[in-house]
């Protein structure tokens, strides 16, 4: 299984990233094609979880009172290519090998992570390059096709 290179070193255990880091924005490469992705992925997700009858029982006070709790749970980042349709048919074919990962940056929140993804999508003209990368839009908004349609 390939790691994830950030910074000179491996990234092996969530330990290693600095505190206050939320996620990361990453490159992932198919080296026999040599098209890239550029994704993001956050380090954590929040898990609701029901809450079990002497949970319930023991809230107290007035109100309506709370049928779930909320927790953190590390995220599959380790194991996380990346979300296109190619890329994912790869890996479910076992063929992780073929793959290089690496982390551009970090961010500290999700409004950043997002900001920071948008910046290398746009930085490295993703849409404008559909032979060199796998990234088909950004945001949802902007799309590979609006490009071709108009060359």
């Amino acid at each position: 299984m390939s790691k994830w290179f950030y910074d000179g070193g491996w990234a092996e255990s969530i330990q290693k990233f600095p505190e206050g880091t939320y996620g990361f924005v990453y490159i992932t490469t198919h080296m026999p094609s040599g098209k890239s992705y550029i994704g993001k992925k956050a380090l954590y997700h929040n898990v609701k979880k029901k809450l079990t009858k002497k949970e319930l029982a023991e809230q107290t006070g007035r109100g309506r009172k709370s049928l779930t709790i909320t927790t953190q749970k590390e995220s599959d980042w380790k194991t996380y290519y990346g979300s296109a349709k190619p890329i994912i048919e790869l890996i479910k074919q076992g063929k992780q090998d073929d793959f290089s990962r690496k982390i551009l940056c970090l961010a500290p929140n999700k409004k950043l992570l997002t900001y920071y993804e948008c910046k290398y999508l746009f930085k490295f003209g993703v849409l404008e390059n559909p032979k060199e990368w796998i990234n088909d839009n950004i945001l949802g908004k902007f799309f590979t096709k609006d490009f071709v349609e108009t060359k």
